[in-house]
């Protein structure tokens, strides 16, 4: 069954967009009477009927309802630094939507390449995303902030900043995770962070962790850490 993306709908008759009329209607060629599914990126399944298949103002009727109250026990918040090739960094939001993250948040630190994105863009692949994956919660994606923002936010769980310097004090995430906690990952840029960005963070009460043996890509990394951390808590 077909699923399609409606953050706003409110009763038993929705209308899609002019954009997810036309997918339906002239790209997938639906008729009326025929069954879709909708979601609404916050825990709610619709399962309705097509009773109009204008291509433009396409309306569905709700005849169930599914509700899934939270997405898991535990959050997972990534902090990434948007890397130069932007195909790198779509891939990295649709494998962690795929695995279930709760908030992404990009930044900008000191050896950034890339400073500026396209959030409405970047929206559209976390979308395509949750669909692909038939997940019921679409995560956050935040406005680019500074790195200097990111270890200023008040967050309650586990912090870690994942670097490639060497240091006494790192060790694998999987070491100093624990199942059930909530928590934030700084992922650096493909040039890493700077060891004074690292100082500061670990003066914010960040933690050092590595994330595997070998030097990973920035789109990689994030990956990887959101793995981790799901498969831990399996």
């Amino acid at each position: 069954m077909h699923i399609f993306y409606t953050p706003n709908i409110t009763n038993d008759f929705y209308t899609l967009s002019q954009e997810e009329s036309k997918h339906c209607v002239k790209v997938l060629r639906l008729k009326i009477g025929e069954k879709v599914q909708l979601i609404n990126g916050k825990g709610k399944l619709f399962v309705t009927e097509i009773t109009d298949n204008n291509p433009k103002k396409c309306v569905v009727k709700v005849i169930e309802t599914i509700e899934k109250e939270s997405r898991k026990n535990y959050k997972i918040h990534i902090a990434v630094t948007p890397v130069k090739n932007i195909n790198r960094f779509e891939t990295f939001l649709e494998k962690v939507t795929e695995i279930g993250v709760d908030k992404i948040i990009p930044f900008v630190s000191s050896f950034s390449e890339r400073k500026i994105i396209k959030s409405e863009r970047l929206e559209k692949v976390i979308i395509s995303a949750i669909k692909q994956s038939k997940s019921l919660f679409k995560p956050v994606f935040s406005d680019l902030k500074k790195f200097e923002d990111i270890i200023q936010i008040n967050f309650t769980g586990e912090k870690y900043i994942a670097h490639c310097y060497n240091s006494n004090t790192k060790k694998h995430i999987k070491e100093v995770y624990k199942k059930g906690k909530d928590v934030l990952i700084l992922i650096g840029p493909e040039g890493d962070f700077s060891k004074e960005e690292v100082q500061q963070a670990v003066s914010k009460g960040f933690k050092e962790v590595k994330l595997s043996d070998a030097r990973l890509r920035t789109e990689t990394a994030g990956i990887v850490a959101a793995g981790i951390i799901d498969f831990m808590n399996v």
